[in-house]
């Protein structure tokens, strides 16, 4: 199936292809040198594809146990998911969808594009725009916007996910009526 250009499967195809293409050869910055060979691909980007394609079969699996194979390539597997779980309620869809936006925007991360992802998304608390990638988490640089503690507010990537998703769901109720 042809995906969007910037879609959670071409994230995916991306950080393959790159895996592929540009291994690891040698130390990198802040890392500190070893005796032995290094490996010639970058396994954090390996186990990082492999976690979000058993994420996305094990909630397939769970929501329609007849599934079937899934796909050998890594990027197809969010057709193969939406495919088998085409007939399921509504919360089951749903909680598909935030998964893959949510991987969508850790294989923006990881490939080094948050900008381009985190910071057109609104902060859930605030709802301002304007959110930054530091240390795991989304925060927000709104100087009103902080916790109980007076720090600013930081969001996971599955809050973002979440909002985002249930934000889509609202807009396409409201059109609908």
């Amino acid at each position: 199936m042809n995906q969007p250009e910037d879609s959670a499967a071409s994230r995916l195809r991306y950080l393959n292809d790159y895996l592929l293409e540009h291994p690891v050869t040698g130390p990198t910055e802040g890392r500190t040198p070893t005796r032995t060979l290094s490996t010639p691909i970058s396994l954090g980007t390996l186990s990082h594809i492999d976690a979000s394609v058993r994420e996305v079969i094990a909630h397939t699996r769970k929501a329609n146990p007849a599934a079937g194979q899934a796909p050998s390539q890594a990027d197809a597997i969010y057709d193969w998911a939406r495919q088998h779980t085409e007939h399921a309620d509504d919360e089951v869809q749903q909680r598909a969808a935030v998964i893959e936006y949510r991987q969508y925007l850790e294989h923006a991360i990881r490939a080094g594009d948050w900008r381009k992802v985190i910071r057109p998304l609104r902060c859930p608390e605030c709802r301002c725009l304007g959110l930054m990638w530091t240390q795991g988490r989304a925060l927000c640089t709104n100087t009103e916007c902080v916790d109980r503690d007076g720090t600013s507010t930081t969001v996971t990537l599955a809050r973002l996910a979440h909002e985002h998703i249930a934000g889509r769901k609202k807009l396409r109720q409201v059109r609908t009526t």
